[in-house]
């Protein structure tokens, strides 16, 4: 899973790259294999570091070359957030095993991270419960060394953050189609960082992306390129639990499945008054259009499918007041951005598609090419409008596109590490 890109990986099992490689025993048990260069030294908790069997109190006369130390949580620590990680330090190991147990003896699933550090429990921790963290660092002498620390969770707080996604389970969506996560409170800044390095996002095949906040209470991921066809995504939110700010906590963690349909595109040309569709890269049909007159205009840019509705009603009494506001039936909308542009047939100006420009902002087309168009997208599918007399407005819906790659990384709360070539000079 990618936390802000792709190289920013937590799998349950296997850091991608084969530096790290992580072994499970009974799922249970993550192994971390180590070369000399990358184990870490530093200093302890208070716990030590493991050794080989002796008399209580005396050193061993011949300790194990590796030694580790667990600095979070602390020993005998109280009131620990239940979504803490085990975070520990190992000097001279080739193998270690991180191990949770609560007060029971039951084994708590978790995963290695990324930088071999740290181990995080796949789900939040229960609240007000006891744990034993057990790390287990072995060299290449074959001999282990062991240290624990035992620590609580705190209590259930009484003011938590609910998490929740704009996609569900199993959902197909289009190319364009932005990943969302809302947050019912607003994310102070200086804690954005750490839920963004709770956030992972996997795709197969894998494809470069980041998480960009377009406001405190909501963050978006997009691919650096539009999404391939076929691609399986899930991505995952470990927030529960997770200190927000200001005695708030999160309420839940989060994990959603999608899948991206086929490659279909669209781009609408207001010199020529033609929208041209593709599926898959070849053109499957050219429609004649209508768009905003030059005092309402359409805007020009990369808009995506946000919402689909088959029938409904256009009422703008309170926005152009009695003298220039209408309440219009409409079929077939297709709505590209808050403001209310949409793609829609519109029967009452047939004539004029594909000549003139005569709506207020969106893209008329006919009764029939409106039935095709809905029948054909999906939510997430890209819209390209060019030409006309104005840009789209960023924040206008979902405008991640009608931004470059070097501007929307601006948005993630942790600084962008591109993705390394793989490719052979």
């Amino acid at each position: 899973m990618r936390a802000s890109q792709d190289q920013s990986i937590r799998y349950a099992g296997t850091r991608r790259g084969g530096r790290r490689r992580v072994l499970a025993a009974g799922a249970l048990v993550a192994v971390l294999a180590l070369t000399g260069a990358c184990t870490t030294t530093g200093g302890g908790s208070g716990n030590g570091t493991g050794g080989a069997p002796g008399a209580p109190g005396a050193p061993a006369e011949n300790p194990p070359k590796a030694s580790a130390v667990i600095t979070e949580p602390q020993a005998d620590a109280k009131d620990v957030p239940a979504s803490t990680a085990i975070v520990f330090d190992t000097e001279q190991a080739t193998e270690t095993t991180v191990e949770l147990a609560d007060s029971s003896g039951t084994a708590v699933e978790g995963a290695l991270a990324a930088d071999g550090a740290s181990w995080l429990p796949t789900g939040a921790l229960e609240y007000g419960e006891t744990y034993t963290a057990t790390v287990t660092a072995t060299g290449d002498d074959g001999r282990p060394a062991t240290v624990t620390s035992t620590f609580t969770t705190m209590a259930k707080p009484g003011k938590q953050v609910r998490i929740s996604s704009f996609l569900g389970d199993d959902q197909v969506v289009g190319v364009g189609m932005p990943l969302i996560v809302t947050f019912g409170r607003g994310i102070p800044e200086d804690r954005r960082a750490e839920v963004q390095r709770r956030m992972t996002v996997t795709s197969e095949p894998a494809q470069e992306g980041i998480w960009r906040w377009v406001s405190p209470t909501e963050v978006r991921y997009r691919p650096k390129e539009f999404w391939q066809s076929g691609t399986k995504i899930s991505y995952r939110v470990q927030a529960g639990g997770l200190p927000l700010g200001g005695g708030w906590y999160g309420r839940n963690d989060l994990t959603v499945d999608v899948e991206v349909g086929r490659d279909l595109r669209m781009t609408v040309d207001n010199k020529a008054k033609r929208m041209t569709v593709t599926r898959d890269g070849e053109v499957v049909k050219t429609i004649p259009v209508s768009l905003g007159k030059k005092s309402t205009p359409s805007s020009s840019g990369t808009m995506v499918v946000m919402e689909k509705l088959r029938k409904t009603v256009f009422d703008t009494y309170d926005e152009l007041g009695p003298e220039d506001g209408y309440r219009t039936k409409i079929d077939y909308a297709q709505r590209l951005t808050y403001g209310g542009e949409f793609i829609h047939a519109a029967p009452w100006s047939e004539g004029q598609q594909g000549r003139t420009n005569v709506s207020h902002g969106c893209v008329n087309v006919s009764m029939a090419n409106g039935a095709w168009l809905f029948s054909n997208t999906r939510v997430g599918d890209p819209i390209t409008v060019k030409g006309t007399e104005r840009k789209l407005q960023v924040g206008n819906g979902w405008t991640e596109w009608a931004m470059s790659w070097e501007e929307y990384v601006k948005g993630s709360a942790l600084p962008y590490e591109p993705a390394a070539d793989t490719t052979e000079g």
